[in-house]
């Protein structure tokens, strides 16, 4: 990740998704399973990635788009970015089906930009045995094709995926420090 030690990650998806669990189980090791809807908050975690410490700028956003304004805000001084919909919510997932396009137009990227960024399937808690998880899986394991990211499915709740969709994050992200550096 080359030589900062900062890095700001931005958590975009729709209201009640489970953004702020995540982000929350991550950082502080609690679940929330009470909703109350973010304006904007702002996390730090100190990490070691690949030897190196780390300083991880989480920046959990508002899901209404509503602040859109402030979305290009965060997008812009953003350097990686968990893209969050609800596993069980079909809507959820339609609502950030432009977010990567966002992403790139707001940093100034060509359309077949790579940006560091993570797909998030929350609540997998949620989505029963019973039901037909392939059917539900399929559209954003395409989309994650599509994007040329990971999709990873996580439950705060049950602490599972937490920690991988941060790492798989920061590993991008050193990624594209090394490809950049060889320029």
């Amino acid at each position: 990740m080359g030589p900062s030690r900062k890095f700001t990650v931005v958590v975009l998806g729709s209201g009640g998704v489970g953004k702020s669990a995540l982000v929350v189980k991550y950082v502080c090791g609690k679940f929330v399973d009470k909703y109350d809807p973010t304006i904007e908050d702002f996390y730090q975690k100190e990490v070691s990635f690949a030897g190196l410490p780390k300083t991880l700028k989480i920046l959990d956003t508002a899901g209404t788009s509503q602040f859109s304004s402030l979305h290009d805000l965060y997008i812009k001084n953003g350097d990686g970015f968990l893209i969050v919909y609800n596993l069980a919510s079909k809507q959820s997932f339609n609502d950030i089906r432009n977010m990567r396009e966002t992403i790139l137009r707001v940093k100034g990227l060509p359309s077949n930009g790579f940006v560091p960024l993570v797909l998030v399937g929350t609540k997998a808690d949620l989505v029963s045995e019973a039901d037909d998880k392939s059917c539900i899986l399929r559209e954003p394991i395409n989309l994650a094709n599509e994007w040329l990211c990971p999709h990873i499915e996580t439950s705060a709740r049950d602490n599972i995926g937490v920690e991988d969709v941060f790492l798989e994050l920061l590993s991008q992200v050193r990624i594209l420090n090394l490809s950049v550096s060889k320029l």
